[in-house]
């Protein structure tokens, strides 16, 4: 399930790519089919960069990565990255968890190249408020969510470091409606009903890419989107 549209990262075949934040790996893995050039997976869990590196090395066993990858762990305020490294970096569902969100987006946009391209994703804001008003857990959890972004704010903090936003896009949301039974239910109850059958049939709609769930999710995602996904691109050196 991806956030970000690999089409509208404008990847051309031949670029170093940073996915920050990667967690176990579900856009780095899209990533190296397409870029031929060093695509790099950060994180600072080492067991989610472990879980990224299994299905990493399995699609080189099937021929399946088109370009060389690799994995580095820290902390996303301190990249250890020369500037203007990377021809693209992807930030999805991160800044929500980071204190210091101005200095993450610092970082991220001193290891871009001028010229290059910045897809940043976080909650969308009502759907996130719902369910921090749901469960207290969804928010208090450590390592959890810490803010609530409405769209004007993280398009101002990207604006300060004049990255120019060029397309937005709202996404997942059957997940939305998913969390809020979560939140309903409990949060640690695995046992809910209503839950579990609902994410049997969010695994079966990934897995399938059904039509007619596609329509009427795009039609939610006008509605009730759970993420707001925006790309952007740092000004070319004069």
């Amino acid at each position: 399930m991806l956030t970000i549209d690999l089409d509208l990262l404008k990847i051309n075949g031949s670029e170093f790519i940073l996915d920050a934040g990667c967690g176990a790996g579900r856009h780095i893995w899209q990533v190296c089919k397409v870029n031929k050039g060093a695509s790099v997976a950060f994180d600072l869990d080492v067991k989610s960069l472990q879980n990224a590196r299994c299905m990493l090395y399995q699609m080189d066993i099937k021929g399946e990565s088109a370009g060389p990858w690799h994995l580095v762990s820290g902390s996303i305020t301190r990249l250890p990255f020369d500037d203007a490294f990377f021809h693209k970096v992807i930030c999805s569902e991160v800044l929500e968890h980071i204190p210091d969100d101005f200095q993450a987006v610092s970082e991220l946009t001193r290891v871009l190249k001028p010229g290059g391209i910045m897809a940043v994703s976080v909650p969308s804001h009502f759907a996130e408020s719902v369910c921090w008003k749901i469960s207290d857990d969804y928010h208090k959890t450590s390592g959890g969510h810490i803010r609530i972004y409405k769209q004007q704010d993280i398009l101002e903090l990207l604006r300060k470091f004049n990255l120019e936003v060029y397309a937005i896009r709202y996404k997942h949301a059957l997940h939305s409606m998913y969390w809020w039974s979560k939140g309903l239910f409990g949060l640690k109850n695995e046992k809910a009903l209503i839950p579990s059958l609902y994410n049997k049939f969010l695994v079966w709609d990934i897995y399938t890419h059904h039509k007619y769930t596609g329509w009427f999710e795009n039609g939610l995602n006008r509605i009730v989107p759970k993420s707001t996904a925006i790309y952007c691109r740092k000004p070319a050196a004069n």
